[in-house]
């Protein structure tokens, strides 16, 4: 039996509300996801089939988080009854229930079921390489913003403020783009839940699988679902109508990238006979901080009404100073970093700094690496962009699929192997030109014949290696991948290439133990499987969950920077929130576009993060283009309650107490005494 003693008395009405439509209305820190957790243990111990459970979620690590307290929760005796994969609950993001689905019946829609799915930066390849092919007289467009709005078109989520010249561009090479997707069997990201609405509209029997399937789903941040996940949403419950929602409002803040936050407000002209229920005692934040946090969003005229409360008292004032530039802020921000450090015994890891966009990093980060301050920013280089990374990926997808172009012509020179970007090129239009793959070009006499004899030496050689080397790969019996492919590696010499391009040879054994780590992960998906459907399924979850070899060692002992859009769904004992002023928040174009109440949400997602203290702050001049620009304080300042608020401009000048300065000393010597040195961590 799920024990329901822990929760309190909504988190129990929410969760014994197994059947029909429910609204879970869940405020910042009023555990949401131990909610969902006990409701799906609920539900098994009601005598629901757990592979009759769907969970869907927007990212990776909340599926990964739910599966393992759901583990936690279920008696021992139901869990083994789930021991194989089909009889066990589903709980995925929308994009890895696209690719469930459409791996079963993608081939309805003229696909193979082994098609591949292209990666941001696969995606950007393909899109320099449709604009190298056309003639300008002016600077082509830029390929990211291109490649943004060919998803915007396929999603209908054009903006006015985009640029004309790349929305034309997009149109332009959409049909191409799509084309060669299909050329390689291979989907983006977006038509994992594009090719899925439109196989669950054109296919009713697929349909009625899924729905027979799937009798009980849940969705967790309803209020970011945007019109493709909702209309998913709605084909596979409006039969049975057993959906739970799970969202808050007041935090909707991705409708730049489609989130339509009339989903959650109008979910009744869809579902009459939804019950809603209210969590609105928070777990998070003292008093103080609700309080400022209710005070902002209640100007928002467009809402489902809640309150946040909570037990934790009414901690600390807000602080919240004005400073002389964005260098000036910066500054203060990481000495407030330091004396929390000092004086306190608060470590890095418990320190945030919030800002609006990615721009306004950069003097926090000169700032902090000035101090020596170890830190963080989220949204840096990815593991994943790192070019050995990228390389071993594209030759993981070569050997699966040669006639993967975007993979192959990034590593087919890859080590130095004769086969120039100017061969390559030629092989490419001669691919174009006989409608088929580079590959298929490649292994062409005809195309062969019209090179000279050591290109064509070449070209021979590499075509061989692909094909020798995937005969092991295509056996029946398992093989340890990992094992196979740092001797492939080294075989071709790719190991041997970057210790001869780096100069550093730190620098070269930090990427070769960068891939090697790589490697070793082969062995954690399907071991028993066949080499290639490993492979295939290896390569299926890098794409689908980027951030499971992202090294976390660094995060967990250092400051974090982190934009406010990226940090829904974090908390952090001690907040920054800099920067608020007009024009950053609420941003210049929210006027333009009427997303002022957007904006205020986002200010409300921000206040929400803190635990213990919150601090925020403004500049009246900000750097910009080698000028100092004029800056007014955000408007969302005015609507945080005064006798909230402590202003600090003066506080340097009033003394410090002599009980303060001995506690402040003996940290120090503390500190010092236990920490000969530090070191940065960017």
């Amino acid at each position: 039996m799920v024990d329901l003693n822990s929760l309190n008395p909504q988190q129990r009405e929410a969760v014994q509300t197994i059947h029909g439509p429910v609204l879970i209305l869940a405020g910042a820190g009023t555990g949401k996801t131990r909610v969902i957790t006990f409701r799906m243990a609920h539900m098994m111990h009601r005598g629901i089939k757990p592979h009759h459970i769907l969970g869907v979620t927007f990212t990776n690590k909340a599926a990964r988080e739910m599966k393992e307290r759901v583990a936690q929760l279920v008696p021992k005796a139901l869990r083994n009854k789930g021991d194989k994969k089909a009889e066990w609950l589903t709980i995925s993001t929308f994009h890895s229930l696209g690719v469930r689905i459409l791996r079963q019946f993608i081939d309805r829609l003229g696909y193979k079921r082994n098609f591949v799915i292209y990666s941001d930066s696969e995606q950007l390849g393909l899109v320099k390489r449709l604009l190298s092919q056309i003639s300008m007289r002016d600077a082509k467009p830029d390929p990211q913003g291109v490649l943004g709005v060919l998803s915007r078109l396929k999603e209908n989520n054009l903006r006015s403020y985009l640029n004309p010249d790349l929305v034309a561009m997009a149109q332009h090479i959409r049909p191409r783009y799509e084309s060669a997707l299909r050329a390689c069997n291979a989907v983006d990201f977006d038509d994992l839940l594009l090719l899925t609405l439109k196989l669950l509209e054109e296919c009713p029997d697929v349909l009625e699988t899924c729905r027979a399937h799937y009798q009980y789903v849940m969705v967790d941040e309803y209020q970011d679902t945007n019109a493709t996940q909702f209309r998913l949403v709605k084909l596979l419950t409006e039969k049975h109508r057993n959906l739970c929602v799970v969202g808050d409002d007041d935090q909707s803040i991705y409708g730049w990238r489609g989130a339509e936050i009339a989903n959650l407000l109008n979910l009744e002209s869809h579902f009459p006979e939804v019950k809603v229920v209210k969590l609105e005692q928070n777990y998070r934040s003292t008093t103080h901080i609700l309080q400022a946090a209710n005070a902002v969003i209640k100007n928002n005229p467009r809402r489902r009404e809640k309150q946040l409360w909570s037990r934790n008292g009414p901690g600390r004032k807000i602080q919240a100073q004005v400073f002389e530039t964005d260098e000036k802020e910066a500054t203060a921000v990481v000495e407030a970093i330091e004396f929390d450090r000092l004086a306190r015994a608060v470590p890095w890891a418990h320190q945030a700094i919030l800002f609006r966009t990615n721009l306004q990093a950069r003097p926090l980060e000169t700032a902090l690496r000035k101090a020596r301050v170890r830190y963080q920013l989220v949204g840096g280089q990815s593991y994943f962009d790192r070019r050995e990374i990228k390389d071993t990926l594209a030759y993981f997808k070569t050997l699966m699929n040669p006639h993967d172009d975007n993979s192959l012509l990034r590593i087919a020179n890859i080590p130095a192997r004769g086969l120039s970007d100017v061969t390559m090129e030629r092989l490419l239009g001669e691919s174009q030109e006989r409608h088929c793959s580079v590959f298929k070009a490649m292994q062409n006499p005809e195309v062969q014949a019209g090179f000279s004899t050591k290109t064509r030496n070449s070209i021979q050689t590499f075509v061989s290696l692909l094909e020798e080397s995937q005969k092991p790969l295509l056996a029946e019996q398992p093989i340890p991948l990992n094992t196979w492919f740092e001797r492939f590696f080294a075989e071709i010499g790719y190991i041997e290439e970057i210790r001869r391009t780096e100069k550093d040879v730190e620098t070269a054994d930090s990427r070769i133990r960068n891939l090697k780590e790589l490697l070793i992960t082969l062995n954690n998906t399907a071991p028993s499987a066949k080499p290639m459907e490993q492979l295939h399924e290896f390569l299926e979850d890098i794409t689908l969950d980027a951030d499971r070899l992202e090294d976390k060692e660094l995060q967990d002992k250092s400051v974090i920077l982190i934009t406010i859009h990226s940090c829904k769904g974090l908390e952090f004992p001690h907040v920054h929130v800099v920067g608020l002023e007009e024009g950053l928040l609420p941003h210049s174009r929210s006027k333009e576009e009427n997303t002022l109440d957007e904006e205020r949400r986002l200010f409300y997602v921000a206040i929400t993060r803190a635990k213990e203290t919150l601090r925020l702050s403004y500049c009246l001049g900000r750097r910009k283009y080698n000028e100092t620009i004029q800056c007014h304080p955000s408007s969302f300042l005015k609507e945080v309650p005064k006798d909230l608020v402590e202003w600090n401009d003066d506080k340097e000048k009033k003394p410090v107490q002599q009980d303060t300065a001995k506690s402040f000393f003996a940290a120090l010597r503390s500190v010092v005494d236990e920490e000969p040195g530090t070191t940065p961590g960017k």
